[in-house]
């Protein structure tokens, strides 16, 4: 028999005279809720039609605060209205953006037919 065996068997199986305990260690794990705050400051400088930026910001801004108290639900929530915000704001953004470079385009392609008209 090998030492370690024969140790075994002359001290027999562990003598517990109380219940085995154990303990659960719940670890939250953090829901991490984009609050498109950057993108939204983004917006509120660069493309704010109606004021969609402002808005898209101040529900970026309530988001981060709810995801500060641990509301994730409304951090949520209101994290989905800012991106939204945002997307509306961007398009709006560039179409405005897209619409003036048009508008400037022809009013110097009319000016420049006016022009000709008047040398003849």
């Amino acid at each position: 028999m090998i030492n370690e065996e024969h140790e075994v068997a002359i001290l027999g199986a562990p003598q517990t005279s109380g219940a085995v305990t154990s303990t659960v260690v719940n670890i939250r794990s953090e829901t991490v809720v984009p609050d498109h705050v950057v993108w939204s400051l983004f917006n509120t400088l660069f493309f704010n039609p109606c004021c969609l930026g402002f808005v898209a910001f101040a529900y970026s801004v309530k988001s981060r605060d709810r995801k500060m108290v641990g509301d994730v639900i409304g951090a949520q929530s209101y994290a989905s209205t800012a991106k939204c915000l945002n997307i509306c704001a961007l398009v709006v953004g560039i179409i405005v953006i897209i619409g003036s470079i048009f508008l400037v385009i022809k009013s110097l392609h009319i000016l420049k037919m006016m022009l000709e008209n008047m040398k003849h």
